[in-house]
């Protein structure tokens, strides 16, 4: 994976996750969505006495629930309807290498006790298997969430959240690592077509604006930039710069006064997830992109607040 690291803030980041790798310690790695938390799962397995061996990553969130035990563990011929062959998990194929869970926040209750269990060691079945598999696989995970939030709502195991971040990482979001944001510009513009260049102007609005959608919007705004370029400078005018706004994800990292209650956070949860989806009407896949949660995650939470509250809140 080719990364582009200008700042002294992620600079350090790539050195720690250097040292680190040489363990077999569990990682867990959190940042806002499209911050680059791949980059830092890719580097503790690239300095890792692992490097040779297998490389598997698999998002949490991108899996059906019906599937990710099957997917994980893997399944004999026969386990189930169109089972015509066995199929090995991914901790298998990641055996003596790294496994990265992307997204991890995600997995229901069910999976969080066998994944658990499997990171303690413990051999597993594949499903619809008699005999027990036995992996040595180095565990990094991800997520934007905030897992000790969910811990203390009982939407993640807190044995497991334990166990995942054996050591934990938090990479910066691009709006706290500025001097970033050019040289990522300028790589993603040379890959798009190598003949533009940027006006200064250009430069100094990209500098300016916040990044809510991290490296990834960045990229995005580059390359459909590039795309549409009549000539062969990208000025401020070619530059489609979404309106500012503060992710959810930096709600989570505000300081909160030891006098709110876990009660009172999810109401102000609850109001903000209503509020937007009012502003979305009820559009739950664009309230999940401006909440910066996935679109399962929202769904889970409407469920819990029930249809009459949903209802009331888009029909306000």
């Amino acid at each position: 994976m080719p990364a582009v690291i200008s700042s002294p803030g992620l600079r350090q980041l790539i050195e720690l996750a250097e040292r680190i790798a040489q363990s077999n310690a569990a990682v867990l790695i959190t940042g806002e969505s499209g911050s680059g938390k791949e980059l830092i799962a890719r580097a503790v397995h690239h300095y890792s006495l692992r490097c040779s061996k297998p490389w598997v990553d698999v998002s949490c969130a991108a899996l059906p629930e019906h599937l990710v035990e099957s997917e994980l563990f893997g399944y004999e011929k026969g386990a189930f309807s169109g089972a015509d062959s066995s199929k090995p998990g991914l901790f298998e194929l990641a055996n003596h290498g790294t496994l990265f869970l992307d997204e991890v926040g995600e997995l229901e209750p069910r999976m969080q006790v066998k994944l658990l269990r499997v990171l303690d060691g413990v051999a597993y079945y594949r499903l619809g298997g008699t005999r027990k598999v036995t992996v040595d696989v180095r565990i990094v995970a991800a997520t934007n969430q905030d897992l000790e939030h969910m811990v203390e709502t009982g939407s993640f195991r807190g044995d497991l959240y334990h166990r995942l971040g054996q050591i934990c990482l938090r990479v910066p979001p691009l709006r706290e690592r500025p001097e970033d944001i050019v040289p990522l510009a300028e790589h993603f513009l040379q890959q798009t077509n190598p003949r533009l260049s940027f006006t200064g102007e250009a430069l100094r609005m990209l500098e300016g604006h916040p990044w809510p959608g991290n490296v990834r919007e960045l990229r995005n705004v580059v390359t459909k930039a590039g795309v549409l370029a009549r000539g062969l400078e990208i000025g401020g005018d070619d530059l489609v710069l979404a309106t500012p706004r503060v992710p959810a994800s930096a709600v989570n990292i505000v300081s909160v006064p030891a006098a709110v209650s876990s009660a009172n956070l999810d109401g102000m949860e609850k109001s903000t997830i209503l509020r937007v989806l009012a502003q979305t009407n009820g559009h739950q896949q664009k309230a999940a992109e401006i909440l910066g949660i996935s679109r399962r995650t929202l769904s889970r939470k409407l469920k819990l607040y029930g249809r009459e509250a949903v209802r009331q809140s888009c029909a306000s």
